[in-house]
C-alpha cells in the first residue's frame, strides 16, 4: 500500500507528533478544477477505473458514513505520495479553511480511535482509507462532480466549469464528539472538531421559553439517528418546530449563527448563495426542532429546515471509550434535491 506521505502525515497529526495544521502539507493548482484535472492526469489506467467514472454513474448518488470494507472511488492509501497531494488538493479547493481543516481533523481522528480500540482495528481506523471519485471531466465548460468520503465524512459537489453548483449531501461526525484525554498536540483533552454545531444549538434551546419549549421540543426522547441516512435525497416532511419569526432578536441570531456554522464549512460563494436563498424564501419559513434532554452527556438531537434545506444533528451514541453521548453526526442536505438531482 502507497501510504507514505500522508499515512505518516495523518497518523503523526493525530498522535500529536507534528503540528496541526494539515493544510499546510499539501500543494493545490489554483482552482478547483485544476486541481480535479491535475490528479486525474497523474492516475494510471487501473486508478482511473476507480477514481474516475461517468458523470450519470450510479455510484455518483450513493453515499454512506459508516466503516466499510470498500466503497465507490478511489483510496488515499492507493495513491502514491503525489497522488496524495494532488487528491487533497481536489478538497481543499472545494471546501473554505474551516471546512477544510474539520475534514482533516474528522481524517485524523482515525488514529485517535486505532488508539481507544487497540489491537485488530488497524484496518477499520485508517487516517488514509477515504476515497476520491471524479463523475465526468474537468473543465471550464463541463458539468462535473466530486466525491471525497469515509468513515465519518462524506463531501459531494457538482460542478459547472469551476463554479460549484450544489454541495450537498454535506456529511461530518466526530467519535470521539470530545476528547476526555490528550492524545497529543492537535489533540488535546477537550477537543471538539463540531463544537460550534452542538454548543450554539445548545445555547438557543435553553434560551426558550417554557411557552417556546412547547413548540420547539418534539420528542422527551432524541432521535437515534439522522433520519434517511444514506438515502439519495432528503426525507420529504414538512418542517416543525418553533419558526424563525416566533424567536426574539438574541434567539434569532443565535439560529443564524448555527446555520452560518454549516455554511461556512463551504466556499464563500456557496455559503453565500445558501443565505440568500433563504433568505429569499424567508426566514419565517424556518423552524428550529428538539428532541431529547437539554443539557448535554444525554442524547440529544436537533433539525432546523426551510423550504430549500434540511440540517438534522444527533448525538446519541457512545464514543469509542463508552463516554455517553459523546459521537456526533451532522448533516446539511438540499431540499430541492441533493446531488443536484430534482427534488422528490
Amino acid at each position: 500500500m502507497k501510504r507514505s506521505f500522508l499515512f505518516i502525515a495523518l497518523v503523526a497529526l493525530s498522535l500529536g507528533m507534528v503540528s496541526p495544521s494539515v493544510s499546510a502539507l499539501f500543494w493545490t493548482p489554483v482552482s478547483l478544477t485544476d486541481s480535479a484535472k491535475a490528479w486525474v492526469g497523474s492516475l494510471d489506467a487501473t486508478q482511473k477505473s476507480k477514481g474516475v467514472l461517468e458523470y450519470d454513474a450510479p455510484q455518483r448518488t450513493v453515499w454512506n458514513f459508516v466503516p466499510l470494507e470498500t466503497r465507490k472511488g478511489l483510496p488515499l492509501r492507493e495513491m502514491s505520495a503525489d497522488q496524495q497531494k494532488l487528491a487533497m488538493g481536489v478538497l481543499e479547493q472545494a471546501l473554505s479553511q474551516a471546512g477544510y481543516q474539520s475534514a482533516t481533523k474528522i481524517m485524523s481522528l482515525e488514529g485517535v480511535l486505532r488508539k481507544l480500540e487497540g489491537p485488530g482495528r488497524e484496518e477499520w481506523r485508517d487516517p488514509v482509507k477515504y476515497y476520491v471519485t471524479i463523475y465526468g471531466t474537468p473543465s471550464a465548460d463541463s458539468t462535473w462532480a466530486m466525491s471525497f468520503e469515509g468513515h465519518h465524512l462524506s463531501l459531494n459537489f457538482v460542478m459547472q466549469g469551476n463554479r460549484v453548483i450544489e454541495s450537498t449531501p454535506q456529511f461530518m461526525a466526530t467519535n470521539p464528539a470530545e476528547l476526555r484525554d490528550n492524545y497529543g498536540e492537535g489533540f488535546p483533552k477537550g477537543l471538539r472538531v463540531l463544537a460550534k454545531e452542538e454548543t450554539i444549538a445548545f445555547d438557543l434551546v435553553t434560551s426558550l421559553t417554557d411557552e417556546q419549549k412547547k413548540q420547539a421540543i418534539i420528542a422527551e426522547k432524541a432521535l437515534a439517528e439522522l433520519r434517511g441516512p444514506n438515502t439519495p435525497q432528503p426525507v420529504d416532511e414538512s418542517a416543525i418546530g418553533i419558526s424563525f419569526s416566533a424567536l426574539d432578536a438574541a434567539q434569532q441570531k443565535l439560529l443564524r449563527e448555527l446555520l452560518d456554522t454549516y455554511c461556512s464549512k463551504m466556499l464563500s460563494e456557496v455559503s453565500q448563495e445558501r443565505i440568500a436563498l433563504i433568505e429569499k424564501n424567508g426566514w419565517d419559513k424556518v423552524k428550529f426542532a428538539w428532541a431529547g434532554p437539554t443539557m448535554p452527556g444525554i442524547g440529544h438531537y436537533y433539525r432546523v429546515q426551510g423550504p430549500s434545506f434540511l440540517v438534522e444533528f444527533v448525538n446519541t451514541q457512545p464514543d469509542a471509550a463508552g463516554n455517553i453521548a459523546n459521537h456526533i453526526h451532522c448533516v446539511w442536505r438540499d431540499m430541492t434535491g441533493d446531488f443536484n438531482l430534482p427534488a422528490k
